[in-house]
């Protein structure tokens, strides 16, 4: 397993003491999200409506900046990094896809077009991010493919049908999301996965201690995530390959537990 992107224990006051003499102009913003964090939990006990806020609040000053990309460029890039990555273990036209946390569309734009009309589902916590989906979609001009956006409060899935996509996908989600959000997505994916499916999603790595910062970043070891996984009757392995992207997140592809020759390329 690579060791690239693991991540230090980045709630200590030693880190956040030698990150802040290291960038002295990023203290201020750090302390406006500092102050926003008590706020908002105060405000939102729950982690999803704590979320949620969090995402309005990003949103409404930048949806490319609110899912993590600080340029156009790097929002095209990161899309187009997804999206390739998929087709490359085996994404079909004519899979239908469940994208989790769909955000603007840095992805799902890419998905939707090379998806067959209205194989694509993106689903989101934010209904804010999901009117900038709505922006992405028509200045792509892709209306015609008909792609579902559906507003979510929870990952039960529960309108979802069973066994319907083959492919799940979930990017920088788990790494804003505390232990029990993710424990209750992996005790509901399996029943929306069709036989042969798998679900890729990515994490913030650490090797130490799992911590968050804030309650907005959360990092976990791979084989919790992978136990989470097992708990439910699911096959979870470390994707190495993914190492090799330039993004800082690990990546965890899981399948059931009976289709353990699935690698996400159709046999």
């Amino acid at each position: 397993m690579s060791r690239k992107n693991v991540i230090a224990d980045r709630s200590t006051l030693g880190h956040k003491m030698g990150y802040a003499l290291r960038n002295p102009g990023k203290i201020p913003g750090y302390l406006k999200r500092a102050g926003r964090d008590r706020w908002l939990r105060l405000r939102y006990p729950d982690h999803v409506s704590y979320y949620r806020a969090v995402m309005k609040h990003d949103t409404a000053n930048s949806p490319e900046a609110a899912v993590g990309s600080a340029t156009h460029d790097r929002w095209l890039a990161l899309g187009k990094m997804q999206f390739d990555y998929l087709v490359s273990h085996g994404l079909q036209p004519g899979d239908r896809m469940l994208d989790i946390g769909c955000g603007n569309l840095r992805a799902g734009w890419w998905f939707i077009d090379y998806l067959d009309t209205g194989n694509y589902y993106g689903i989101d916590i934010s209904p804010d991010i999901l009117v900038a989906a709505q922006e992405t979609l028509a200045r792509q001009r892709l209306q015609a493919k008909l792609p579902h956006l559906t507003p979510v409060r929870d990952l039960t899935f529960t309108f979802l049908p069973d066994a319907h996509f083959r492919v799940v996908h979930a990017h920088s989600v788990f790494s804003h999301s505390p232990l029990h959000v993710i424990d209750e997505c992996l005790a509901h994916v399996g029943r929306i996965l069709t036989a042969d499916g798998w679900f890729d999603f990515t994490f913030d790595r650490t090797e130490g201690k799992e911590h968050h910062v804030l309650r907005e970043d959360f990092y976990y070891r791979t084989e919790t995530l992978i136990a989470v996984a097992e708990k439910h009757g699911l096959k979870a392995r470390f994707m190495d390959d993914w190492e090799k992207q330039p993004h800082g997140q690990s990546k965890i592809r899981v399948t059931h537990e009976e289709a353990r020759g699935v690698d996400g390329v159709r046999r």
